[in-house]
């Protein structure tokens, strides 16, 4: 086959990967609570000191072996490496910008903010729990929100006992409030 016929770039498959992440509201800082920047930092180590050299030796093994045009390890490797390098590009950014924040350490503990687990009630009487997490961080189908997600903007800020509005695509919900926890302080107290 032809080279003309073969999309072979650095920028093969960027644009169908779309966004890693939610991106940051301009101007907003990258908070994130100390266990997710380690989280991020770990997969940051693992992909550059570990994953990426085991590629590399796999694409260098495959282009010793001839033709490329063919040769799957090759274009696999190099694929993988193209994916390696975003990936890593990604989690440099977002570590350089993070800003570490110790929910522990939130000196008003009675009221919402960043890191805090709160457990809600809508209208409908359904309790929820979560917690308030970097944008990095979140998984909603574990209870871990986004600070910018329209839950927590709607939360934040409130106490036990508050009814806050929650605009939503399907309405306005009404959440009650009912308990409001932050992680102990290392080392106890």
């Amino acid at each position: 086959m032809s080279k003309a016929f073969v999309k072979e770039s650095d920028h093969d498959d960027d644009d169908d990967l779309g966004p890693e992440a939610p991106p940051l509201p301009a101007g907003a800082k990258n908070y994130m609570t100390t266990q997710g920047y380690a989280r991020l930092r770990a997969e940051l180590e693992h992909l550059m000191n570990e994953e990426r050299p085991s590629v590399v030796q796999v694409v260098s093994w495959a282009a010793s072996n001839g033709d490329r045009s063919e040769n799957g390890d090759y274009l696999y490797g190099k694929k993988r490496l193209r994916e390696i390098d975003r990936r890593i590009r990604f989690l440099t950014k977002r570590l350089e910008m993070a800003e570490v924040v110790e929910p522990s350490l939130q000196p008003n503990k009675d009221q919402i903010f960043f890191g805090a687990t709160v457990v809600y009630s809508d209208k409908g009487g359904e309790e929820y729990r979560v917690t308030i997490v970097g944008v990095d961080e979140a998984e909603p189908l574990q209870g871990r929100i986004s600070w910018i997600s329209p839950v927590a903007r709607a939360i934040t800020k409130a106490r036990e006992g508050d009814t806050v509005t929650l605009r939503t695509p399907a309405g306005i919900d009404e959440l009650d409030i009912l308990e409001i926890h932050y992680p102990e302080v290392e080392g106890g107290t």
